[in-house]
């Protein structure tokens, strides 16, 4: 069962890298083709492409903490990982797969700024909202916690939510355990009677 699990994760994994790549690409063409801070509008007044390199979060909240993200990001993978691991394979949680999925690609692209550059490449500027210029790996994120809360919200039931993280129905295995201990008791029982 585990092998089988582990040869399913292959697509997850597959998916992952090329979204990754994605928001790689197009962080590489932003810093080989922009100079810091240079924008181009693309629709007037609603759209631009801005080249900033973002230290800390959205709105530019934690500025330099750069550990703090690359330890709570590699949790968060860490996690979204074993998550995967215990859902795989399983059609009633597909949906959550592709969010998984998705959200790790998101984190991954993130980390790899961080971790070669120590800032993420943000470029994506919607000048209509008062919006934080943001990045592909971004909208991975963004994208897929939203759908997380829905389908922990609105979706999955507690049982489901057990199989999620993982966690053993302790008490039905000690019902069961239990049953089985009373109908073994009755069958002596009723040996004993007929012995009589």
């Amino acid at each position: 069962m585990k092998e089988k699990k582990i040869k399913i994760m292959f697509l997850p994994i597959i998916c992952m890298a090329l979204l990754t790549a994605i928001d790689q690409f197009t962080k590489f063409v932003i810093k080989s083709n922009f100079d810091l801070y240079e924008s181009r509008e693309v629709i007037k007044n609603a759209f631009a492409i801005t080249y900033i390199r973002n230290k800390g979060a959205a709105w530019g909240v934690m500025q330099g903490q750069r550990i703090f993200f690359l330890i709570l990001t590699s949790i968060i993978i860490i996690g979204s990982f074993y998550i995967l691991y215990n859902i795989i394979g399983n059609h009633k949680y597909i949906m959550l797969t592709i969010t998984m999925t998705v959200l790790n690609a998101g984190a991954i692209g993130n980390m790899i700024d961080r971790a070669k550059y120590g800032y993420v490449v943000d470029f994506l500027d919607f000048k209509l909202i008062n919006f934080p210029i943001f990045n592909v790996a971004d909208i991975y994120v963004t994208c897929s916690m939203f759908a997380l809360f829905i389908l922990l919200i609105f979706v999955y039931k507690e049982e489901d939510i057990n199989d999620i993280i993982g966690k053993k129905t302790v008490i039905a295995e000690d019902t069961d355990s239990e049953a089985d201990i009373e109908g073994l008791e009755d069958t002596e029982n009723s040996y004993e009677k007929d012995d009589l």
